[in-house]
């Protein structure tokens, strides 16, 4: 008969046996990888194949979440380089939210939602007032969407580098009589 060796010590076990993660242990043998404590409670994790205790587990193996500077003991958000509890991913904005799965923007280390976002953030066009989240056309020190920057009389888009002004305003070439 083959005697049944330690996990830790690699000695015989000859009286009581503890099995977990595929080894046989003497029972004061089974100790936290970290502090070296026996591993006493009905549950611990294991790291690289070795017990480790539940209170080392959480403070040197989890992540701490951005939000609420907490240990996350359950599913982990990973955005902007950054770790997140499932429930603090939010906008940033005055929605509040949640933004897994969903798209975002980025402002100073915050998630916001596109309508959070365009609100407190883009860009507003000359032309219609709404925001600008795409190339802008820069002309009279504003900007514009494309298609909104146009002739003020005859409203054809103005395309080129040459336009004329009035009243602060561009006009085509063809109405400036240019």
């Amino acid at each position: 008969m083959t005697d049944v060796v330690c996990g830790k010590c690699n000695n015989p076990i000859t009286q009581n046996i503890l099995t977990a993660l595929g080894k046989s242990w003497h029972p004061e043998h089974f100790v936290c990888k970290v502090c070296d404590r026996p591993i006493s409670e009905g549950s611990f994790n294991q790291k690289d194949g070795e017990p480790v205790c539940s209170g080392c587990y959480i403070s040197k193996y989890t992540d701490v979440c951005y939000a609420c500077k907490q240990h996350i003991l359950s599913k982990v958000i990973k955005a902007m380089d950054k770790t997140w509890h499932e429930e603090h991913f939010v906008c940033g904005g005055p929605c509040k939210k949640a933004l897994v799965g969903a798209s975002f923007y980025e402002r100073d280390g915050q998630p916001y939602c596109k309508d959070c976002f365009e609100a407190q953030f883009a860009s507003r066009c000359a032309g219609c007032s709404n925001a600008i989240l795409e190339k802008a056309v820069i002309a009279l020190d504003v900007k514009w969407h494309k298609d909104c920057f146009k002739c003020q009389k005859c409203k054809e888009p103005i395309s080129g580098n040459t336009f004329a002004v009035q009243d602060n305003k561009p006009l085509c070439t063809e109405c400036a009589g240019i």
